[in-house]
């Protein structure tokens, strides 16, 4: 047995599939087995190794044993010449294991060996080639300093920076995306340090390999796709504690005790100013928009309220009116975010309706107070008139400025290109449209040779790209080989357009970046509807909710279609025989999950009909299940408020 690949997954179902099936087509050229060990994933990717891949080795955890030890499990009773480390949410070419191999052999000197790596939107990733993270190395990295010197030896030595991409070279620490090594190097060396929970195991092999005499190399002869990021989420904070903690291990294990103090205060330090910066950042990007209108809300009702006294000669009670106002401003601002008014981009529709929605609160809240805090219905009603007109004209206003951000006309359609042969060009199509996606620009490019209404063969991407101003590119698996894709992701990289690719025979595609495709609306995080809190969380909601809709059923009523059918649902909801949101019916009684009410809204509300198959009903399941939030729920009351009396 030449080679051994070993696969840890962890709730990355589709990036798995897809990275097997370009491993089924590189292991041809190479005496090949492969492990997958599953860390008590709960999206369905051992039944799916099961089913799609028999021939794979599966190691099904029934705990979440982290990288390290989850590697070695396989690592220990590993057949191969050569051991390769792989993530699941990479794309292997045809010939790369065949080159990698051929590399290894000859070289014997070679303990462990990294190739090329670029991210789904086809931009080369520095980190496929990286140096030993010393103090000052690390100082360079964490300061950014790196990136003021990008080729320097001493100032960008964790990148390596001062060798070229497309160089072979001699390196010191390997990526475990993709992580080749010697058998013998290994029982040599040892194994992933099991301390390392997640992060770091890698950099600690990689130095381990090389003291014991053998080299690291990096290898650009073979480029692979490495969605960075999807399966680790390296953006939250918790990815900023986990991997600079792992550092601290390191240097504890590899430095001299001065030289290992000094990096963890520096480590520490690092912690601290990133989860700080990690905060600031999170809240400025999400609040600062909310906190403007809910300031010029306050303004414009006290200037109303202003011009309205000396109108009308009237003396309003400052305190009162104040008080009043900040909690009509806060109202507003809620009901328009759980209105999806603050998406990027958001739409008209979804503005004014959170508007109204805010303003039919405070009208029925207003009229429900003792008279000695009631100050004038007519304000109310004329404030709220207020509020409609500034949401309309504020936004306006900014998609003048931000066009990209904030869109008066509603969500932009993007304009994207698919690249496969007509039969996977409807195929893909058909996906687009199940995923909301509603696309009146969207051309098709030929494989071997332009049919139809195609304006062009994939070679010619680049000019079709540039012609056409396509934004999303969606490659046909089935057609195009791996190599292929990444050929064609490499020489339209710097364009900014996004990456697709669609394996066939699946009802998803994979995309690094955009949340418009399946392959990245089910990637979502667990956060399982089974768990007894949210249950809780979820009765709370809907006798809440409930109560609220049956009080303010003389106005609310109106924004009903079915009027007759909202009160029936509200009944329902209040003695538990329904809830406001439950699973797509197409799947009742057909699915493992968690069990839940009957819903009056479901996953499915809103699609059209062309879209209702039994496997997206499950998907949208599965994604509802285990990424429950109560915000979720609120947002799909709101967004098809109009269909709570059913149809």
């Amino acid at each position: 047995m030449k080679l051994t690949v070993v696969i840890v997954n962890y709730n990355v179902e589709h990036f798995l599939e897809q990275c097997l099936l370009s491993v089924e087509i590189a292991m041809k050229a190479v005496s090949c087995e492969v492990f997958v060990v599953d860390n008590q994933s709960v999206d369905g990717s051992c039944a799916m190794v099961r089913e799609r891949f028999p021939w794979v080795k599966l190691i099904a955890n029934t705990d979440n044993v982290g990288f390290s030890r989850a590697n070695n499990q396989a690592m220990r009773i590993a057949a191969g010449e050569y051991v390769l480390l792989l993530n699941p949410d990479t794309v292997v070419e045809e010939d790369t294991f065949e080159k990698v191999v051929e590399f290894m052999d000859r070289h014997p000197d070679a303990g462990g060996l990294g190739v090329r790596m670029v991210d789904g939107k086809g931009v080369f990733l520095p980190e496929s080639k990286r140096g030993l993270p010393t103090p000052w190395v690390s100082f360079c990295k964490i300061s950014g300093i790196y990136r003021l010197f990008p080729r320097s030896r001493r100032f960008n030595h964790y990148y390596f920076g001062f060798v070229n991409e497309h160089e072979e070279a001699e390196i010191e620490i390997l990526s475990g995306a993709f992580m080749l090594m010697r058998k013998a190097a290994l029982d040599k060396v040892g194994l992933l340090d099991e301390a390392f929970f997640m992060y770091g195991e890698d950099i600690d092999l990689s130095w381990r390999i090389i003291l014991g005499g053998f080299k690291n190399y990096y290898f650009p002869a073979t480029t692979i796709i490495h969605y960075k990021g999807e399966s680790t989420k390296k953006g939250s904070l918790n990815y900023v504690f986990v991997f600079y903690n792992a550092m601290i291990i390191f240097a504890k294990k590899h430095f001299s005790e001065k030289n290992a103090k000094a990096f963890s205060q520096l480590i520490n330090l690092a912690i601290y100013a990133r989860a700080a910066l990690a905060v600031a950042q999170r809240f400025v990007q999400r609040m600062w928009l909310p906190v403007l209108d809910a300031l010029l809300l306050f303004a414009g009702l006290w200037l109303l309220k202003t011009y309205y006294a000396d109108l009308q000669n009237k003396i309003f009670e400052a305190d009162l009116v104040q008080i009043a106002f900040g909690v009509f401003a806060a109202i507003w601002v809620s009901s328009v975010h759980l209105s999806g008014g603050y998406d990027k981009p958001s739409s008209p529709k979804q503005l004014l309706r959170g508007a109204a929605i805010g303003s039919l609160i405070i009208v029925l809240g207003y009229s429900l107070l003792p008279e000695s805090l009631r100050f004038s219905r007519a304000l109310v009603l004329l404030g709220s008139l207020f509020a409609l007109l500034y949401f309309a004209l504020s936004r306006l206003g900014l998609s003048l400025v931000a066009p990209k951000v904030f869109t008066w006309r509603g969500r932009k359609s993007k304009r994207i290109a698919i690249v496969g042969d007509s039969a996977e060009f409807l195929r893909i199509n058909n996906l687009l449209t199940q995923t909301h996606t509603v696309n009146p620009y969207l051309i098709g490019v030929g494989v071997t040779k332009q049919v139809g209404t195609q304006v062009g063969v994939y070679n010619q991407l680049e000019e079709v790209i540039r012609v056409h101003k396509i934004e999303v590119v969606v490659f046909s698996g089935k057609d195009l080989s791996a190599g292929q894709i990444i050929q064609m992701m490499n020489s339209s990289g710097q364009t900014g357009v996004d990456f697709k690719i669609a394996p066939p025979d699946t009802l998803y595609m994979i995309g690094s970046n955009s949340i418009d495709t399946a392959g990245d609306l089910f990637m979502l995080e667990t956060n399982s509807i089974h768990k007894p809190l949210n249950k809780r969380k979820k009765r709370i909601f809907d006798v809440t909710l409930g109560l609220l809709l049956l009080l303010s059923s003389p106005i609310s009523v109106f924004f009903v279609n079915n009027k007759s059918g909202f009160f029936t649902s509200i009944f329902r909801v209040l003695t538990a025989r329904m809830s406001w949101v439950g699973y797509a019916e197409l799947a009742v009684g057909k699915s493992s999950l968690p069990a839940l009410r009957k819903g009056v809204v479901t996953p499915l509300t809103g699609m059209p009909e062309i879209a209702y198959t039994q496997e997206t009903a499950d998907k949208l399941n599965l994604i509802y299940a285990r990424d429950y939030k109560l915000r979720n729920d609120l947002l799909w009351v709101f967004r098809h408020f109009k269909l709570l009396g059913g149809k």
